[in-house]
């Protein structure tokens, strides 16, 4: 599968901004998809995780309640709908693709347990 991250831009304290990935390839409902962001000088965490049919999703407790993820199985797409945005969010977003046998928050949070990784999409959040 591959993915193509997209609607990153610069927004100020408190706004919203939604980003999205496409995904190519007919096997799309088949995989666990989530959000990663890697800010300058740090490592790759994690943000957010949806179950291959949508029913469940998985926060990191920095965002919980800030931010949403969806996924859309007809437009082969996942969004993570971002609000009350604060400078510590500014950091490049990444969406990925995983096939998981078990959704285990330790599994699902681990960046080298996904397959497929989009681009990346830039978020910069002015204070």
């Amino acid at each position: 599968v591959q993915l193509q991250a997209s609607g990153g831009g610069l927004v100020q304290t408190g706004g919203s901004l939604r980003v999205s990935c496409a995904a190519s390839g007919r096997t799309f409902s088949s995989y666990a998809l989530g959000w990663f962001r890697q800010a300058p000088g740090k490592e790759r965490e994690f943000v957010a995780a949806i179950s291959r049919g949508g029913g469940t999703t998985y926060y990191a407790d920095s965002v919980k309640g800030r931010f949403t993820i969806s996924r859309d199985i007809a437009k082969n797409t996942v969004y993570l709908q971002m609000n009350s945005l604060k400078p510590e969010d500014t950091a490049v977003y990444y969406c990925a693709a995983g096939r998981f046998s078990i959704m285990l928050t330790i599994i699902i949070t681990e960046p080298t347990r996904y397959g497929y990784w989009g681009q990346g999409t830039l978020v910069t959040v002015s204070s």
